[in-house]
């Protein structure tokens, strides 16, 4: 996709595919994908956002597309999904960041926003 640079970034213990887009300076917005979806489907809102001066983070969460996927169901506890994104937050910026989520992704960036919100 035009725009969209994929990379693969090391965060609470596992490596997660992260699809980018926006000026490195923006503000940073993440876009966290439902169930059984993967960072494409956030491909209408990439463009738009990163054009308006955010820097866009769209990450494969945990167990999706070309992120890890390990194995057992302690794996996949909501802290442990939030601290992947609280990860990828903190290299990406040194600031707070808008964190959109829609579905399984909504309960992950409205379990981050509840419990980290600084």
């Amino acid at each position: 996709m035009d725009g969209v640079n994929c990379q693969f970034v090391k965060t609470n213990g596992i490596t997660l595919h992260v699809a980018a887009a926006g000026p490195e300076d923006g503000p940073l917005i993440v876009l966290l994908h439902g169930f059984p979806e993967f960072w494409f489907g956030w491909k209408n809102q990439i463009k738009p956002l990163a054009d308006a001066g955010y820097r866009v983070i769209a990450p494969d969460q945990r167990g999706y597309n070309l992120s890890d996927k390990p194995d057992g169901i302690d794996a996949y506890r909501i802290d442990t999904l939030r601290d992947d994104i609280i990860g990828l937050i903190t290299q990406f910026t040194d600031e707070k960041a808008i964190v959109i989520g829609h579905d399984w992704g909504g309960a992950v960036a409205w379990h981050l926003a509840s419990t980290r919100p600084e």
